[in-house]
């Protein structure tokens, strides 16, 4: 078990047993130790569609009920519908999901009563843990059932948002696969009037990732594009936090563009991101910018940070496009209040609406914003051991750095926010970062064009491979 850029993550043979009892345990002792919940409070589950979901769901409400809660099961639906529910009555809750990692995998999201907890409290977690019995504690416990109140809540917030009709005359695709956000993705543009074609809706559980879009993925989206002529395809990640936007071609839209559209329909003055998202953002809007680590709580800690210094109308976001809410806005005559936690529907709807606003192709609105051209990409299934060594390599000497970059260009300089961040002596950027909560080495980076970022990172991911193969 370890905790990564959001939540708790394993592999789901392991989580199905103890272990979630265990970390379930764990937290609640956290609340009720920390004065943030008492014996008798209401708890959350939710879950989203892996098949271990379930389970893990069952062990979890089992160890909470044990120790005094009133567990809620809120059904499979996404995390920010979850977080929304749950911050409206101050209570707290878990999201039994992996997000867009294989469903060998699964983790679970914690979420204190005021929103997504922090890195001291996994700390905590982690320390609690240890006094806890390896079977854990707990048997079956009876839930009510509170899923019809948490997708409701959530859909009034995404019908609210745009005018009455602000869709009509799009041709929307909805990537359904097997996100738990499908459905409501489909019932929110058909409120805004956009013409909704449903389109691979999946049983199996289908990893996305989007971040690092699969060729499969953008394959099938092209030709679902052309065969129907659309404006656009939208989907999300397996719970339902990060967005994937398409446009008329079926080519993706970077996450991070998303999210600077989001920052701009909501008029934020204060814009938090990771370092891995795009450099032209600071030039892209009339903002301050926080540049973060990878992960929502270090995300979260940034809004924090501009809060207590007096800021307002604060917005987060991440390479992968998912949205944080960190104030809140007066949008369309109505209060959209705070969501400190990641959410896919914001960024689509902005995005969408800016389109049928301005009359534009989507792939007219991402070229308008002439942001550096960013790509990336991950290697699966590589050794957590060996990306470690890899990384340690690079920072030890200068000498080492400058003979593993020979190949692709001159170190210029560096960033050792998270991960290692390289400015090349033409200006590209170069970024190699171990993924937080997966067995992945990632690779992000800018350049000129379209053509000189892929070859970049072709050949970054060549230049890990080859390293990799060297060290036996």
């Amino acid at each position: 078990m370890k905790f990564g850029t959001s939540g708790l993550r394993g592999l789901s043979v392991d989580l199905v047993g103890p272990a979630s009892k265990r970390y379930a345990e764990a937290f609640g002792q956290y609340l009720l130790e920390t004065g943030r919940a008492k014996a008798g409070d209401d708890i959350l589950i939710g879950q989203d569609f892996r098949p271990s979901s379930p389970a893990i769901a069952e062990n979890c409400a089992a160890a909470l009920s044990a120790i005094g809660f009133n567990v809620v099961d809120c059904g499979t639906l996404p995390t920010p519908a979850l977080a929304l529910y749950g911050i409206k009555r101050g209570v707290a809750s878990l999201m039994i999901t992996g997000s867009h990692i294989p469903a060998d995998r699964n983790g679970i999201k914690f979420y204190r009563p005021d929103g997504e907890i922090d890195k001291q409290d996994e700390t905590a977690i982690i320390r609690a843990v240890q006094g806890i019995p390896e079977a854990g504690n707990g048997s079956d416990a009876e839930m009510r059932n509170a899923a019809a109140e948490c997708d409701t809540e959530f859909l009034a917030r995404n019908k609210a948002l745009l005018a009455s009709g602000t869709l009509a005359g799009l041709k929307i695709g909805v990537y359904q696969h097997s996100t738990v956000a499908r459905d409501m993705l489909v019932e929110v543009f058909s409120h805004y009037g956009a013409e909704v074609i449903a389109l691979g809706r999946s049983e199996t559980f289908i990893p996305v990732d989007t971040e690092a879009v699969s060729p499969e993925t953008i394959s099938a989206m092209q030709a679902w594009a052309a065969e129907h002529k659309l404006d656009g395809i939208v989907s999300a990640d397996g719970d339902g936090d990060r967005p994937l936007v398409a446009d008329e071609t079926g080519t993706p839209l970077r996450g991070d563009l998303l999210g600077l559209i989001a920052a701009n329909f909501l008029g934020a003055t204060t814009v938090v991101t990771p370092v891995t998202s795009n450099s032209g953002i600071e030039a892209a809007g009339s903002y301050g910018v926080i540049r973060t680590k990878v992960g929502s709580p270090f995300v979260i800690a940034g809004m924090d940070e501009a809060r207590a210094k007096g800021e307002d109308k604060i917005l987060g976001f991440e390479a992968n496009g998912g949205v944080l809410v960190g104030s809140d806005f007066t949008v369309n005559g109505t209060l959209f209040t705070a969501l400190p936690t990641r959410d896919s529907f914001l960024p689509i709807l902005a995005v969408l609406s800016r389109a049928a606003s301005q009359k534009q192709s989507l792939s007219a609105v991402a070229s308008s914003y002439k942001l550096p051209v960013a790509a990336a990409d991950r290697l699966e299934n590589f050794p957590v051991e060996t990306s470690a060594a890899l990384m340690a390599h690079l920072r030890q000497s200068s000498d080492n750095l400058a003979a593993f970059l020979a190949p692709v260009g001159t170190v210029a300089g560096t960033s050792d926010i998270d991960g290692l961040r390289v400015t090349l002596d033409n200006g590209r950027i170069i970024h190699f970062r171990p993924s937080g909560n997966a067995p992945e080495m990632r690779c992000y980076v800018e350049a000129e064009t379209e053509a000189a970022a892929n070859e970049l990172l072709y050949a970054g991911l060549g230049l890990i491979r080859d390293w990799a193969s060297k060290r036996g």
